[in-house]
């Protein structure tokens, strides 16, 4: 795991959320979370898309390891790596939202740059 956050789950609950979290943000390229979700899903997603950049069948296989649709791990090899093959890391950004109504969380955008 690439930080230490429990964010309130057991081990296995934990990495189940986050496998779904980072299928979905790179599906969809952005998405809105809390803060301290937001800054344990960028780590993992970026190293997808520098093992998309990568291309080998490893890479492809250590990405479907992880991410839980191939359809999304498709997109990352063909279309997003391409997308981001002169950048050297950085591919996200985290931008924060303000409190969320219900219990006042910090809310934040995270998305492809």
């Amino acid at each position: 795991m690439p930080g230490t956050r429990k964010l309130g789950k057991t081990s296995a609950a934990r990495r189940a959320m986050l496998r779904q979290q980072v299928t979905d943000f790179l599906d969809l390229g952005r998405m809105e979370t809390t803060v301290t979700r937001a800054k344990e899903i960028a780590p993992i997603a970026e190293k997808m898309i520098t093992l998309g950049k990568k291309d080998t069948l490893a890479s492809r296989r250590s990405a479907l390891g992880f991410i839980t649709r191939e359809d999304v791990v498709t997109k990352i090899f063909a279309e997003t790596a391409k997308t981001y093959s002169e950048r050297n890391g950085g591919y996200t950004r985290i931008t924060r939202t303000g409190p969320r109504r219900g219990d006042s969380a910090e809310m934040a955008i995270i998305e492809l740059v």
